[in-house]
């Protein structure tokens, strides 16, 4: 199945349109996406896991791969690393975002296949589809949905399906 978040703020979830959060930086091509820019990457990207806080919730059902977060697990988003775009141990020396997060909005996250075969240095890292924050705010370049709508998807979401970020 494909999930569809469009720039408008609309998200297909089967027959149902939800509403979605994207980038600070609207929507780009891929090709033009770079790290730090806050844009969501136009584009069909592959729904690689689920990673899920087990502290605050059992796995939620779906058909996906889950792994539960760690307190000392992060994601590289430095360019020069050669962990860049990759789930790291924490401590970690070089830039990186902690997935065990203070707020809510990783409690449940989709690792989507954006840079990431072959992983190019700079052109975007960390690229999830996570919950929304309470005031709705854009994200750094992810797809945001309400608690609900996410767990509806991941309901339905099985592997092999994907989500397209579309203008």
């Amino acid at each position: 199945m494909n999930f569809t978040a469009h720039a408008d703020g609309r998200f297909e979830i089967g027959s149902r349109t939800v509403p979605c959060i994207l980038g600070k930086g609207g929507v780009k091509p891929a090709a033009d996406k770079r790290e730090g820019d806050g844009a969501s990457p136009i584009g069909t990207w592959p729904i690689r896991r689920l990673l899920y806080r087990p502290d605050k919730s059992p796995p939620p059902k779906t058909g996906l791969p889950v792994h539960p977060i760690q307190p000392d697990e992060g994601w590289c988003d430095a360019s020069d690393d050669p962990n860049y775009n990759r789930p790291v141990k924490l401590p970690y020396a070089a830039s990186h975002e902690r997935l065990w997060r203070g707020d809510d909005v990783y409690d449940l996250v989709l690792v989507l296949g954006h840079n990431d075969d072959p992983v190019v240095p700079g052109m975007g890292s960390a690229i999830f589809l996570h919950l929304t924050r309470p005031e709705r705010t854009p994200t750094e370049g992810c797809v945001a949905l309400d608690r609900p709508d996410l767990l509806e998807l991941l309901a339905q979401a099985r592997p092999g399906d994907t989500v397209t970020i579309s203008t």
